[in-house]
């Protein structure tokens, strides 16, 4: 791909994405499934650009949304409301009413109150709502504690106690329907054993419930296989399938995965403009025009991504990439090995085409970049840059 070239058209700070390898990172999780009904349900948070989700929806695949602002973008894409699921920790009541108004597949639970809460909007509705609980199984995921899901110190899912009194109760009301169970252990999963693990446990649970005659339909495994940043050991989306295939032997559940970052992640960079370059003392810093506001991952986890000079070799010398924000933590990366730059040379962020332009901010009152789509060759715009009169369009006519 000619990233100077996709920099000279558009300019920068730019994400751009493989639409390409987007569709085939979907099919492979979606194969690696296909003894088995499943619903391959893309995690919206990942990167919920309308073109990134149309394609996606073109592909079959359902959406997993955490607001419903997502469910709504989802459907706006072409994604059936029958492939859409709610989740989150917190949801409005107005969001409840609307995912029940909408009809979509189930809404995911995650404490007793939220239960309780859901039953009372859908009477109110007169409407029986689709429900799966969130199980939090207490399993350690091995990933970083910000991402990490599955252990009980996390806000996220009941205990498997907590989730049967849940199904007892939906059980016996008019106006719930418990149809799902779900667990997610954390993002950036690259250890199998863990996966494996909850689902055994869930998957137990599930068992018990049929028994009881709770018609559990889907066995929902979350997200979090994790992708290639540095020199990670990735799970294979068959051995992935397999361990989980493992854990449901005699039932007929239809499973769904919700992938986010496996789809999108490796498929985006993130490119942005070296300005100058800067030396204190025996420190290098290389100056460029993108910063934490659009790209915030380093910032916030430390997170590793690899890094090019497109077009550029040479000496290499050790550098930190920054941008223009007035943060220490503005930095894209930290003793970097890297070649002379001069004004104008093109730096190409890797692996971001997740948790890249979602995570966006006005800060510094600085418009977020632009995002364009490649596809069988061709680049096309799918979001135009903003300009500093869309910054302050929801402000300026309060000025008095």
């Amino acid at each position: 791909m000619d990233y100077q070239a996709l920099a000279k058209k558009y300019d920068t700070p730019l994400y751009v994405y493989d639409f390409d390898q987007i569709a085939q990172n979907y099919n492979a999780i979606k194969s690696a499934f296909k003894a088995r009904k499943s619903l391959i349900a893309y995690a919206v948070k990942a990167n919920s650009n309308l073109s990134v989700l149309r394609l996606l929806a073109n592909l079959g695949a359902g959406a997993d949304c955490v607001s419903i602002g997502e469910v709504k973008r989802a459907l706006l894409a072409g994604i059936p409301n029958y492939k859409i699921i709610f989740s989150g920790v917190g949801k409005r009541d107005d969001e409840i009413e609307e995912a029940i108004q909408k009809d979509i597949l189930f809404l995911n639970i995650e404490s007793e109150a939220e239960s309780e809460r859901i039953e009372e909007i859908a009477a109110k509705l007169g409407k029986r709502a689709r429900i799966s609980v969130r199980v939090n199984p207490d399993i350690d995921p091995k990933t970083h504690p910000y991402i990490s899901t599955g252990l009980s110190a996390n806000k996220f899912g009941v205990d498997i106690d907590t989730a049967k009194r849940i199904y007892l109760r939906a059980k016996n009301s008019p106006h719930l329907e418990p149809v799902g169970i779900h667990f997610h252990i954390g993002s950036q999963l690259t250890d199998l054993e863990p996966i494996k693990e909850a689902s055994a446990k869930v998957a137990e649970l599930a068992k018990a419930l049929q028994k009881i005659d709770i018609d559990i339909k889907f066995f929902d495994v979350g997200g979090g296989l994790g992708i290639r940043y540095k020199d990670e050991e990735t799970i294979e989306p068959y051995d992935y399938a397999q361990a989980i295939l493992s854990t449901l032997s005699g039932t007929d559940m239809t499973i769904v995965c919700e992938p986010g970052r496996f789809i999108v992640g490796n498929a985006g960079v993130f490119l942005t403009r070296v300005l100058y370059e800067k030396r204190n003392k025996d420190k290098r810093f290389i100056i460029v025009d993108g910063a934490m506001n659009d790209l915030l991952r380093p910032s916030l986890y430390n997170a590793y991504h690899e890094i090019e000079i497109a077009g550029k070799s040479g000496d290499e010398s050790k550098a930190d990439v920054v941008g223009p924000v007035c943060e220490s933590g503005d930095f894209f990366a930290k003793e970097r090995l890297l070649p002379p730059t001069e004004p104008g040379d093109i730096v190409v962020v890797k692996s971001a085409g997740a948790y890249g332009f979602v995570m966006s901010s006005n800060y510094n009152t600085r418009p977020r970049p632009a995002e364009v789509a490649v596809e069988r060759g061709e680049d096309r715009l799918i979001r135009e840059r903003e300009s500093f009169e869309y910054i302050i369009e929801k402000e300026v006519r309060f000025l008095v």
